[in-house]
């Protein structure tokens, strides 16, 4: 079982569908902390009302950088954290909880990457940068999050077509439809110690 820490800076909808599927029984994990950036998120506010432990850390809380990610890490450790998954968190994760957590650290991007990543590459601006590209196809990608912008091992990805009338708010609904079926899904893969990391691919071993 997987001992989460979701990282979240907005409303918190793959919180959410990540939360329901432990309901549900499809997701081996419990969800030991939830973090935010924005004291106002709807991930907090849905930790509060569901009994999670929730904290907001940010530049607001803790100024300067090595205070930051010392707190970070006091607060992983407390809720023995083991697992710690990205959703919708607009912030960078400190190396040295990165390198902690190595292949344990995990972001949904709204996008096939590496195609439309990168700092910057966020929310709507993924979805303006898809219709303006011209492409035919976008989706989701679930990667392990490394030290750099969007470039760690791919998990899991689908695709969907980019319709002839989509606007970027279209697409983003529809892209997020698919991010809460994907990202649980992933997740359990971890929980079932189903992936492997071999430099830049993941290999998906099969169900025991």
């Amino acid at each position: 079982m997987l001992h989460l820490a979701v990282f979240a800076s907005g409303r918190g909808s793959n919180l959410e569908s990540i939360a329901r599927a432990i309901s549900s029984g499809n997701l081996d994990a419990e969800i030991a902390l939830v973090l935010s950036n924005n004291s106002t998120s709807g991930a907090l506010a849905f930790a509060r009302e569901n009994g999670i432990p929730g904290i907001h850390l940010s530049g607001k809380t803790n100024p300067d950088p090595l205070d930051f990610s010392s707190r970070m890490k006091s607060e992983l450790k407390y809720h023995d954290v083991d697992f710690i998954a990205l959703a919708g968190y607009m912030k960078k994760v400190p190396p040295d909880i990165v390198n902690i957590y190595t292949n344990r650290i995990t972001n949904i991007h709204p996008a096939l990457l590496p195609a439309f990543g990168g700092k910057g590459m966020y929310g709507i601006n993924v979805h303006k940068a898809v219709l303006e590209s011209g492409a035919r196809i976008t989706g989701v990608t679930v990667h392990i999050v490394t030290n750099d912008y969007d470039v760690g091992p791919i998990v899991a990805q689908e695709c969907i077509p980019v319709l002839d009338d989509d606007t970027p708010e279209s697409l983003a609904e529809r892209v997020l439809e698919i991010e809460h079926r994907l990202y649980p899904a992933a997740l359990q893969l971890f929980a079932r110690d189903r992936i492997t990391v071999n430099g830049l691919r993941t290999i998906h071993q099969p169900p025991a």
